[in-house]
């Protein structure tokens, strides 16, 4: 991700200017910035004694190029009224206050400003902010971010600009390969990328464990006697659950490679089962503290991991098809209407109904919860807003109807949104544009989208074809997407090479600016000795030898010949 520089930005805080900035990018950061007198002034700083009150001025120059964003060159001007002449620069400002106002910058606009000077570049590069840009998005990560004293380790920013990085390979070529294995249609997909792993299972009743990097199987479970319909796992737990009911669970085995023994020949105690359910499990999901299943039997059931009992019961009006949960929420769909329940007290926070011709099969969420997507059997994808601020609680941002069948599965991991469907099609949709940065207010993007120009919602990028059949399951990470569907085999996009070409064609990149520079100066150096010479030649002009003899250099006759 290039952090490009562009013309200089200053802003003049006077003593008695009342009046504000109207449509710049910036008004919603510093509009309502002032600087209040402060009882006690801290005398060695002369300049600022007499500074009663600082409000904004009118005199707010951008050359962002009709752009938004900060502009490279931020240049904070301070005027005293007892001294007109007197400037100081943003950097002179105390260092707690240049963080407050870096923090409300987004991660371009924080980017740009990096690059105005070496002291603003140590604040922006170093700031806090970048681990919540960070999580925000794809949440912990799977490398440690710098730590005192460890210089071989990544910052946030890097980690965070190497990410930003990979995000954009999903639109370069792919490799695609096949896990083959199963003997009947695959129902259910899961990668954990922090193991470099992907389960699968299906009708064949097998839970099988493939190696990403190698597109090998690793293990595979005993038959469990009926169709498996979901999984989930993350590095302490495994779940699936089918027709039958049952949670079927592996617990982790300390010092095995690849977490979980599914065969359960090396440690007997790691598998065991939940059952609550009167009906077939249609949906599962894992935090730190809690399980959930959602099923037939019309309920989502919420566990404790720790105790392994059934602490709460969500019960809806038809079948649970999906759920999503997150923190202390959990979104459900059932039937044609969606829900998003409060579980630390078992409230329904907001219902959208009828929020697709036919079942709503399909729900995903962004890793702050805010948004909410939803892909039903009418082929549509639907993009919603939660949050406590608006009436209802949901706020329909975008759809898209990028396919001709049912959608059956979606995926999303910052910023591409993967859907599968019947149609034997995925759709990768980047919404980076219709993300906003939850750290703001919701209500000002809320106002703003309440008239959403329709320009900035992009018709899917990239569709990929599966197969002629239809598609049940996908998911995205670690540079690949993963689908299964009614053929025995697991589908596997592998976008690692097209980071590498992208990483190689970028180096090359650097290596010819860097020769462009080398001959610009080169070509500088000659041009400024050839005006050395343009001076001898216009005074031998004007001191001619013998009279008719006058000397010219090759641009003085080009002139000439000009004029």
């Amino acid at each position: 991700m290039a952090f490009e520089c562009q013309e200089s930005t200053e802003i003049r805080l006077s003593k008695n200017s009342t009046n504000l900035v109207h449509n710049n990018s910036l008004k919603e950061r510093v509009g309502s910035f002032k600087l209040k007198e402060e009882e006690s002034v801290n005398r060695q700083e002369k300049n600022f004694a007499t500074a009663d009150k600082f409000e904004e001025s009118e005199t707010l120059k951008l050359g962002c190029g009709g752009g938004t964003g900060v502009a490279s060159g931020l240049k904070l001007v301070i005027t005293n009224g007892s001294s007109p002449g007197c400037c100081r620069s943003i950097t002179d400002l105390p260092s707690a206050l240049i963080l407050e106002i870096l923090n409300c910058l987004d991660p371009k606009e924080l980017g740009i400003v990096s690059c105005v000077s070496t002291s603003l570049y140590k604040f922006a590069s170093d700031h806090y902010v970048w681990k919540d840009f960070y999580c925000e998005r794809w949440g912990l990560p799977i490398v440690k971010p710098l730590a005192s004293g460890l210089s071989d380790e990544k910052s946030w920013k890097e980690l965070f600009v190497e990410r930003e990085f990979r995000s954009k390979t999903f639109l370069g070529q792919y490799r695609r390969d096949f896990l083959c294995g199963h003997t009947d249609a695959v129902r259910t997909v899961f990668i954990l990328a922090s193991a470099k792993l992907v389960f699968t299972s299906g009708y064949d009743s097998i839970v099988r464990m493939w190696d990403m990097e190698e597109g090998s199987s690793i293990a595979s479970s005993r038959p469990l006697g009926c169709t498996i319909r979901a999984v989930a796992a993350d590095t302490k737990l495994l779940i699936a659950g089918g027709t039958d009911g049952f949670i079927q669970c592996w617990r982790a085995v300390d010092g095995l490679p690849y977490l979980f023994d599914l065969k359960g020949s090396q440690c007997q105690n790691s598998e065991f089962r939940l059952w609550e359910h009167e009906g077939p499990i249609t949906s599962l999901a894992l935090d730190i503290t809690r399980i959930y299943s959602g099923s037939w039997d019309m309920t989502i059931r919420v566990w404790d991991r720790t105790v392994l009992k059934c602490m709460m019961v969500l019960r809806h009006s038809d079948w649970v098809w999906s759920l999503a949960p997150h923190d202390t929420t959990v979104a459900s769909s059932s039937g044609s209407d969606v829900y998003v329940w409060d579980t630390s007290d078992k409230t329904l926070i907001a219902i959208i109904p009828h929020a697709h011709v036919g079942n709503a099969y399909a729900l995903a969420r962004s890793h702050t919860g805010d948004f909410l997507f939803t892909g039903g059997e009418d082929g549509s994808i639907h993009m919603f807003e939660i949050s406590n601020c608006m009436e209802d609680g949901v706020f329909k941002v975008a759809t898209w109807i990028p396919h001709s069948g049912s959608v059956h599965s979606l995926a999303f991991e910052f910023p591409w949104l993967v859907s599968a469907s019947s149609d034997g099609k995925l759709s990768l949709i980047d919404v980076r544009k219709l993300l906003k940065n939850s750290r703001h207010s919701v209500m000002k993007h809320y106002s703003r989208r309440k008239h959403m120009d329709a320009s900035i919602i992009e018709p899917p990028q990239r569709m990929l074809h599966g197969s002629g059949s239809s598609l049940f399951s996908v998911d995205i990470g670690a540079d690949r997407v993963v689908c299964g569907g009614e053929e025995c085999t697991v589908k596997v996009w592998d976008f690692s090479q097209a980071l590498e070409k992208e990483q190689r064609s970028r180096a090359q990149r650097g290596i010819r600016l860097e020769n462009r520079m080398r001959q610009q100066k080169l070509q500088f150096e000659m041009n400024s000795k050839g005006g050395r010479t343009e001076r001898c030649s216009v005074v031998a002009k004007k001191n001619a030898i013998n009279g008719d003899r006058v000397w010219h250099n090759k641009r003085g006759v080009s002139g000439k010949l000009k004029a």
